[in-house]
């Protein structure tokens, strides 16, 4: 089939090469069949046989034709395969990919950093804020007031919620201390600046069994100025740093009798000038003896008012100067009673009492102590407790709501 085909094209070729001719416009092949045709060139001659009716021209022909499709479905490969010059850039861009691959070996770095950044929840595992030694702080002395128990205001309570609740911890503690008064025995302002100089390192309690004697023996300023120290000594000696209480109480007299006429003065600026005398005495005596309204920073009151988060100050004067801003003058002496008796019945400086605390619902503190109802309950002290208190002469008030007088030194 394939040999009668070849024929009928060598017979179109002895046509003049006309046909030949339109032939090679399909095929680049059979272009110098053009030339052959024409005569120009003698070996043209020698190459159209090629095209002609030899049987090695008839073979070699039909490869051509063979090959020519090919090429036309060549052509539109090639056509197609154009675009790919203008993708030359995408392999300009590949490669500078693969340059950028260096990056990627970076991105495991940046990937082994975040495991850093994880690490950063890690230091969570033990807050500082979480420890457990605040509490501790707090049921400890004074001197060192916990860190989480000196803000002020508390949390994101504001200066007006600090105020109105300060305020109402005093009225509660009005309601359960109705009979609150000082704790130390005195008869006139006299004795009662010596009874305060002698409660520092002491209790209420021994220094009102020890001024019976004292005062028994030495009633005025000039008595007490003219006694012989060491008779003054011994008496003072159960109440502790005796020696250097009995320098600043015959001190004291000496200048009450000098510069004042054997009278306590009524100003604060003139009380603090009096031996062993600092602000706190004044504001006892000031308070109690004079009427004149002050704020009494004992142990006791400084160890309240950092539970409550009334203020963050550990000085004497600045805890006396950020609670006063808290409250009216008027309230000034009443609420130094309420925090004191507080203090020394029901909110303790090692084991407070919370669970038989009434203002437990306003405490910040509450938990450093002992939740437990009954538990709580025992660790009351004086009336609160069932106990006697620490004056031999109390008030009648505190008498009616219940109160027990403490007994003389070497009773019981």
């Amino acid at each position: 089939m394939g040999v009668r085909r070849d024929s009928a094209v060598g017979e179109q070729g002895s046509d003049g090469g006309r046909e030949s001719a339109k032939a090679a416009k399909g095929s680049p092949s059979k272009q110098p069949g053009k030339r052959a045709a024409a005569g120009k060139d003698a070996p043209a001659k020698k190459a159209a046989p090629s095209g002609r009716g030899s049987a090695s021209g008839k073979r070699t022909a039909s490869p051509a034709k063979k090959t020519a499709s090919p090429a036309k479905k060549a052509a539109p490969a090639a056509k197609k395969a154009a675009p790919a010059k203008k993708t030359a850039p995408a392999k300009k861009a590949a490669a500078s990919a693969k340059k950028a691959t260096p990056a990627k070996k970076a991105a495991p770095a940046a990937e082994s950093s975040t495991p850093a950044k994880k690490v950063v929840p890690i230091k969570k595992a033990p807050p500082p804020r979480k420890q457990l030694v605040a509490p501790k702080k707090a049921t400890a002395a004074v001197k060192a007031a916990p860190a989480e128990t000196v803000v002020e205001p508390a949390g994101d309570e504001s200066r007006t919620a600090l105020v109105r609740r300060a305020r109402r911890i005093n009225r509660e503690l009005a309601e359960v201390y109705p009979y609150a008064h000082p704790e130390l025995d005195f008869e006139n302002p006299f004795q009662l600046v010596v009874a305060t100089v002698l409660s520092a390192q002491t209790t209420d309690l021994r220094v009102n069994q020890t001024t019976p004697a004292l005062f028994a023996k030495y009633p005025t300023p000039e008595d007490l100025a003219a006694a012989n120290p060491e008779e003054v000594e011994e008496i003072l000696r159960p109440t502790g740093f005796f020696r250097a209480k009995t320098k600043s109480v015959i001190g004291l007299s000496k200048a009450l009798t000098e510069d004042f006429g054997g009278e306590v003065p009524g100003r604060l600026e003139d009380l603090v000038k009096l031996p062993g005398v600092g602000r706190k005495t004044a504001f006892v005596v000031l308070g109690n003896a004079f009427g004149r309204p002050g704020i009494t920073v004992d142990t006791h009151f400084q160890r309240l008012v950092r539970r409550w988060r009334w203020t963050g100050e550990t000085d004497p004067d600045k805890i006396e100067a950020a609670v006063g801003a808290l409250f009216p003058k008027s309230d000034w002496t009443d609420l130094s009673h309420h925090v004191i008796w507080h203090g020394r019945r029901i909110c303790h400086a090692r084991k407070p009492a919370c669970g038989a605390c009434p203002i437990a619902a306003l405490c910040p503190a509450y938990g450093e102590g002992e939740t437990d109802p009954e538990k709580a309950e025992k660790l009351l002290k004086y009336e609160k407790g069932g106990l006697p208190g620490q004056r031999l002469n109390p008030p009648q008030a505190y008498l009616d709501a219940g109160g027990r007088p403490a007994p003389p030194l070497g009773a019981g």
